[in-house]
């Protein structure tokens, strides 16, 4: 994990996290007495830049990091713009991204410091992580669509596969 949040800090990027997956799933696993990391689909860079919201520069970022570290599924996003794809106001900051993921669970992040010292951020808690509990993060449980998307990514994700201690809160949808 070191090599990997080393590689993301060498792109020197603002506001930079590797975050999602990335943390819960080692949370997970080492919860479930896993010897070996479960793979990964991807491993989640996200930075805040409002001076360069072109796409274009993801790519050549997930390009580079590739070049570095090629067995990696990089995943470059910079959260300045991913209001526009989510359609949502913008957001003020990486962690304020992180707060509005779908699951408590998944809205962690990690960075290095000056010192190289890891730097964890939580914005729902890091409880529901290590009581493996998987719930929507409050934005989530704010309206019906937010809530069908949490409930589609169950679905989808079918985490307790990997995972069978894993406790799946569902959203109660009103119609």
């Amino acid at each position: 994990m070191m090599d990997i949040l080393e590689t993301a800090k060498s792109l020197h990027l603002p506001d930079w996290w590797v975050c999602a997956g990335f943390v819960r799933s080692k949370i997970w696993d080492v919860q479930h007495g896993f010897t070996e990391r479960t793979s990964l689909p991807d491993v989640d860079v996200i930075y805040f830049d409002k001076s360069n919201l072109d796409e274009k520069t993801e790519k050549k970022l997930e390009k580079k990091l590739r070049s570095i570290k090629p067995n990696i599924p990089w995943s470059v996003k910079n959260e300045a713009r991913m209001h526009v794809v989510n359609n949502i106001p913008p957001y003020s900051s990486s962690v304020d991204a992180i707060s509005k993921f779908p699951e408590t669970a998944t809205a962690l992040g990690l960075t290095l410091d000056d010192h190289n010292h890891v730097v964890l951020t939580a914005p729902c808690g890091i409880e529901d992580a290590v009581n493996l509990v998987l719930k929507p993060t409050p934005y989530f449980e704010e309206s019906k669509e937010r809530a069908n998307i949490y409930e589609e990514r169950i679905i989808k994700k079918n985490w307790k596969r990997i995972w069978s201690k894993i406790k799946v809160a569902h959203i109660q949808k009103t119609d």
